[in-house]
This record gives structure tokens, C-alpha cells and sequence, in this order.
């Protein structure tokens, strides 16, 4: 017989025995026959003794640590099976609700009685005939004040357990006294007295169980003393108080979650999640809430794991944060709270955690572990570029592993995968480039060319310069890599940010300045801050278009929209030096961005208007391979005063116009695309250059 089956055997037995008890006890005071003598204590072997002594109530890691039900980690408390072993057996419900809750043998029996109530049909007519009164069948205060020994008034007082933990509900009509009103075991009590685990009905719409890692999954020695460093606090919880609320402070959701599922673990808490935005607002139903989850929590055990993500913390504005503070302080149950930022205004001795990702050299390891004998050189790069969890980890290389091949590891879906579970929803705030053009697109000089190389190659050798080669020991910020991309209209620049992305395989998300930048008073710092906060995983490129408008100069205070303006551009300086990974800002005004932004830009990249034989070059690439061109002149095409991003329109417009008439890309077809495209930026047009063929020229 498993454990499970052992314990739910005694527990039946004990329920019993104790209802048995409540019938003989109803039965000797009707005048009835008295049924055989039975134990006058409704306890298991586990805990014999005791029964009639006072219990103070256990502290939530008391009770998580005793473990009512054979609950695994990360089980759901409905099951409750388990291999046999040679473990002492938890005592039954009864003596658990008893401890747990703080009853007196008289509250313990009045409960019994509602119970016996529910449990054993004989019960309602040997309470009618109890109470001389056939219309009284059933419990009543009054009749528990006759039958059992050492009554208590206070038994029934709101703040006494039987209220105050809802084990009982009273139906008091009105004009009736409250010693001859209906006491009715509350429905959850009874069927967690007979052994079944579940959540109480009245909280399943409001939480949902909390998602964790595989229990065999160790959290890296960093995550570890975190988890440690929760539950030595938690340890030095007196006995009877409650269990202080647990703040999990950083940007990443999944490391929080991470650790809360460790802790929970090793206290056999089941964890279930909640919004604060989903907790309730009139005062009456969040008292409500707060004692069932306490009832629950004391009794199963449970953790809650509160998520914050959405809600204005300034100044505990809003009826979801008030919720939430006052939920936190009478929840008395063992509450995380997931925020980016401190919470203010929870209950005093609350603990505040620093949660972060694994370190590199964690990551680094995980990928090598879960890759094995295929590794080869990808966890070096993959951690160096990636930052992620190490359940991720595990099921990333899981995925790229080819069915087709045997089970090998296939390192390109290996990659892809990562940059695919890196991907933000950033679809409001920025715009995602599938980067094409690469090296061979792009026409600059030598040196402008060698410092694109340079940027790409810093950014494939960070983790090994920073932390192989010990740099980042030597530095607090700045690790990451800020290029200036500065030049006028049509130069290269945006396409110089795709050869990049595209070389280093990564995504490119040009920022929509016109939805990150924002009227109202701090929600630009928002909007920046999920940005790069997203970013921080590894798998994009942020590309700031038209940069001049959202790193400007800072200007001379004169009102209230230049001081707030400036807190932006003070707030976008702080926030490159700490980020982690590439940013590209492009401008055509370099003079109009901040001088401080300069200095801490790690490469400025000056993209000239290019020279005839650059334009030439460009002529040449414009047109694809698969293109039907015939008889274009390269070397005149180069006279015309155009950049780059011009001519790539051109080509464009001409391949449009032959392929309406199913024709061929002609001289005469570019050069009639180059005039329309200088009239739309408003360029002179010197007709002789567009004549084709041209004049012959004349002989001295």
C-alpha cells in the first residue's frame, strides 16, 4: 500500500471515529439507545495525545515543513499518490485543522458536529429530538452548549477560529437569537476533513496554478543562494506569526519564477499566481479572499505568487495597488510579489530579492550539458550572445535536435531557436527588419567599412573579452556596444545596421519614435526602459532612426517641459551605459545630439556622400541577378549626383515601368527614373545628362 492509501486509511477511521463519537454523545442526550463506546480522541497514530489541550496556531513554514498531504513539488494538490516508503505518516485532517488553525476542544467539537451533520444521515433527527424540537434539525449553538464539556460563549465570536476561518456559517434570520440558529460546516472543511485536496471553489476564478521547472531541474549557484537566502529568512519566522511577503525585484518574470518554485519545493508549497490587477477592490470580498487563501495556505499548504507587471507603483495610485496593500496585510500566508521595481507600502519586515538571469559562465555550462558530446564551440557563442533561464536552455536544445539525423544536434536550428525565444512583442514600438543585405551590398570606403567588421566582431567576442578575459571584474557599466551611424539622407545607414544584424544573425528592430516618445510626463522612460529591457536578452539589434530626435541637446531650464525633457535625455544616457547589447543610432544631424551621448558612444561611423566611383558601384548592385537589363552605362549612370538610397529607388521605379510593358531595364527607362526621382527631392535637372543616346561629341 502506498503512503497515500496508508494515510487516507487512518484518516477515514479518525472521521470515523470522531463522528461516531458526535452520534453517541446526540444519542445519550435524546434518550436514545447509546451505540458502543468509541475513542473519545478523533486523532491517528501520529499524535495520540493531546487532544483536549489548547493548540496554538502553527506558522506557515511550520506547517509547509510538516506537510499535511503527500504533495510533490510541483504536483497538483489533487494528487496525492505516492511510491510506499517507511516515513512517518502525517497525522490525520482533523489533527491538522486542529493545530493549524488554533481550535479548543469545544470549537474542535462544535465543527464535528456540523460535520457529523453532513457526513451521517442519522444526525439530523437526533439533533431535532436533542432539542425537543422536530423543527430543529440541526446543529444549533445552544445544543452544543448541552452536550459538550467545557463550554466557551466565545466559541462562536467573530474573531474565534470557527468564524473567523470560515469553518462554519451561521443562518441567523432575522428576530432569531443566535444560540438557536443553523451552524453549517462550510463545504470545502468537510471534504478537506475526508481527505480531498483541492482549491476552494471561491478562489479557483481568481488564481491559477503557477508554472515552475521540471523538479529535476537545479537552479544555478547564483539563482540557488537566492532561493537560499528566502527561506533562511522564513526559517527565522516565530511560531504563530505570519510569514513576511517575499519581494522578487528585476526585469525578468521567468528567473522570479524560477527561484519562488525552488523555495516552494522545499517547503512542499503548491504556488498559484494572481494579478494584482485581479484581486478584489471592495473591502468586504478582499477580506474574504485573504482568509480563504490563509485558511488554504495554513492547511494544504499554498504560496501566492502576485505579478505586478502593468500597474502604476508611484505613490500606491490606483485601486489595484491599494488591493494590493491591503491584501498584503492580512493574507498572513506566504505571498511573492513580482515587480521590477520596490514595492512601498507593504507590511513591515518584508524581504526584498534581487533576481537576475544565470551569469554567463551558468549559461555557458547549461548549454554544454544539455548539448553534450555535440557541443562544439556553440555554448561559448550562444551564451555570449544570449541570455536566458536554464529551463530554456534545456528545451531549446532539446528542439534542435534533427529527428532526420539520428538525434544530432543541427546548430543552425539550434540558433534560430534561440532568436526566436529571444523575440519581443515589440510590434507597437518598433518595426522588425528581416536584415538581406550583406556584405557585398553595401559600397563605403576602407576605413568606414573595417569599423562595421570592428562593430561586429566586438559584439561575437563580449562574453569571451568580458568574461573569459576577466574585463567585466574591472567594470560596472558599459558593457554593451553604442554606434553612431551619422551621414546624410540616403547614404547607408540603415542598410549598414541590416549587413550587421544579418552578419551576426541576429534581429533588427528600428524604433517607431513616434510611439515611444510620449506627451505625458514619464511614460517615455516607460516605453524606453521595455525596450531595452527586452533587448537585454541577446537576440536584437536596436536600431534609434532619425536619433536627433529623441537624444537631442539638452537645453538651459526655462518651464516645466524643459526640465522634464531633459529628465528623458538623462534617463536614455544612464540607461545605454547599462545596457548589454548592441544600439545603433542613425542621424543626419550629428551636430544636434548631445555631447554627453558622444562620449559614451563606443563607435561613430561617418557615411560620406559617395564619389563617381562609388555611385558606380552602386549602379551596379542595384539591379538583381535575375533582372533583364540590357545596355546600361554604368559609367554615365555615375554622373548623376545621387546617393545611394536614391538609386536603389531608381532601379526600383525602372524595374517597374519594363515590367509593365514586358520589356528589358534600358538606359532610356533609368534615366527618365533618375529625372522623376530629382524632381521629387527637388534637385536641378541638367537636361543634356538624360539625352540617350547621348550627342556625339564634337571634334576640335
Amino acid at each position: 500500500m502506498s503512503d497515500a492509501a496508508a494515510w487516507q486509511q487512518e484518516n477515514t477511521q479518525a472521521l470515523s471515529a470522531a463522528v461516531a463519537r458526535i452520534r453517541d454523545l446526540l444519542q445519550r442526550h435524546a434518550g436514545g439507545d447509546t451505540a458502543p463506546e468509541v475513542p473519545a480522541e478523533p486523532v491517528g497514530s501520529a499524535d495520540r495525545q493531546g487532544w483536549f489541550r489548547r493548540r496554538r496556531p502553527q506558522s506557515y513554514f511550520e506547517a509547509g515543513a510538516a506537510g499535511t498531504r503527500l504533495i510533490t513539488a510541483g504536483s497538483d494538490p489533487r494528487t496525492t499518490e505516492q511510491p510506499h516508503s517507511d516515513t512517518v505518516l502525517p497525522p490525520p485532517a482533523l489533527a491538522t485543522l486542529r493545530d493549524r488553525l488554533g481550535l479548543t476542544p469545544f470549537e474542535m467539537n462544535i465543527l464535528l458536529l456540523c460535520v457529523a451533520m453532513e457526513l451521517d444521515t442519522s444526525v439530523a433527527a437526533l439533533c431535532a429530538r436533542a432539542q425537543r424540537d422536530p423543527d430543529r434539525a440541526y446543529p444549533t449553538f445552544a445544543l452544543a452548549l448541552s452536550i459538550f464539556d467545557e463550554p466557551a460563549w466565545e466559541a462562536l465570536s467573530p474573531e474565534g477560529p470557527i468564524r473567523y476561518w470560515q469553518l462554519a456559517e451561521i443562518s441567523q434570520p432575522t428576530g432569531t437569537p443566535l444560540t438557536v440558529s443553523r451552524i453549517r460546516a462550510d463545504e470545502w472543511v468537510v471534504n478537506y476533513l475526508k481527505g480531498l485536496s483541492y482549491l476552494d471553489d471561491r478562489l479557483t476564478p481568481l488564481v491559477m496554478p503557477l508554472a515552475v521547472a521540471e523538479p529535476d531541474l537545479e537552479l544555478p549557484p547564483s539563482q540557488a543562494r537566492m532561493a537560499e537566502q528566502i527561506l533562511a529568512r522564513l526559517t527565522r519566522t516565530a511560531p504563530g506569526q505570519s510569514p513576511p511577503p517575499v519581494q522578487l525585484l528585476g526585469p525578468d518574470p521567468a528567473s522570479k519564477r524560477l527561484v519562488a518554485g525552488a523555495v516552494c519545493r522545499a517547503l512542499l508549497a503548491h504556488p498559484y499566481r494572481i494579478h494584482a490587477g485581479a484581486l478584489p477592490s471592495a473591502p468586504a470580498d478582499l477580506e474574504t479572499f485573504a482568509r480563504l487563501w490563509q485558511r488554504a495556505g495554513r492547511l494544504l499548504p499554498l504560496a501566492l505568487y502576485v505579478e505586478t507587471d502593468g500597474l502604476d507603483q508611484a505613490g500606491q495610485r490606483g485601486a489595484s495597488a491599494s488591493a494590493m496593500s491591503r491584501f498584503l496585510g492580512h493574507a498572513n500566508a506566504l505571498v511573492f510579489v513580482d515587480t521590477v521595481e520596490p514595492w512601498h507600502g507593504l507590511p513591515d519586515g518584508s524581504l526584498s530579492i534581487d533576481v537576475a538571469k544565470p551569469t554567463p559562465a551558468e549559461q555557458k555550462t547549461a548549454w554544454a550539458a544539455a548539448l553534450g558530446a555535440e557541443a562544439g564551440d556553440s555554448p561559448a557563442r550562444l551564451a555570449g550572445q544570449f541570455s536566458l533561464n536554464l529551463n530554456v536552455i534545456r528545451e531549446i536544445a532539446a528542439e534542435s535536435r534533427d529527428p532526420a539525423a539520428s538525434g544530432a544536434v543541427d546548430h543552425d536550428r539550434l540558433w534560430n531557436a534561440a532568436l526566436v525565444r529571444t523575440r519581443p512583442t515589440l510590434e507597437a514600438m518598433a518595426e522588425r527588419i528581416v536584415p538581406k543585405a550583406s556584405w557585398d551590398d553595401i559600397v563605403l570606403p576602407a576605413p568606414e567599412t573595417a569599423l562595421l567588421h570592428q562593430i561586429a566582431d566586438q559584439v561575437a567576442q563580449r562574453n569571451r573579452v568580458y568574461q573569459d578575459w576577466g574585463f567585466a571584474e574591472k567594470m560596472s557599466r558599459g558593457f554593451g556596444i553604442s554606434a553612431l551611424f551619422a551621414g546624410e539622407s540616403g547614404t547607408g545607414k540603415t542598410m549598414a545596421a541590416e549587413v550587421v544584424a544579418n552578419h551576426l544573425r541576429l534581429d533588427l528592430y528600428r524604433i517607431d519614435l513616434s510611439a515611444v516618445v510620449s506627451k505625458y510626463i514619464g511614460e517615455t522612460e516607460k516605453n524606453l526602459r521595455r525596450l531595452f529591457d527586452a533587448a537585454e536578452a541577446g537576440g536584437m539589434i536596436l536600431f534609434f532612426d532619425e536619433a536627433d530626435a529623441l537624444f537631442g541637446k539638452r537645453s538651459e531650464v526655462k518651464d516645466s517641459h524643459d526640465r522634464y525633457a531633459n529628465i528623458e535625455v538623462n534617463y536614455l544616457l544612464q540607461r545605454m551605459e547599462s545596457f548589454g547589447g548592441l544600439a545603433i543610432l542613425a542621424s543626419n544631424m550629428k551636430s544636434a545630439l548631445d555631447g554627453a551621448f558622444m562620449r559614451r558612444l563606443r563607435f561613430i561611423v561617418t557615411f560620406p556622400f559617395p564619389a563617381a566611383a562609388e555611385r558606380r558601384a552602386i549602379w551596379q548592385r542595384a539591379f538583381p541577378a535575375a533582372t533583364p537589363t540590357s545596355g546600361l552605362d554604368f559609367d554615365r549612370l555615375a554622373r548623376l549626383d545621387l546617393a545611394g538610397g536614391h538609386i536603389a529607388s531608381i532601379a526600383l521605379n525602372a524595374a517597374f515601368v519594363a515590367a509593365q510593358t514586358n520589356g528589358e531595364v534600358t538606359m532610356p527607362i533609368v534615366l527618365d527614373a533618375a529625372r522623376n526621382e530629382l524632381r521629387k527631392i527637388e534637385r536641378p535637372i541638367h537636361e543634356p545628362d538624360f539625352r540617350w543616346p547621348p550627342p556625339p561629341a564634337r571634334v576640335a
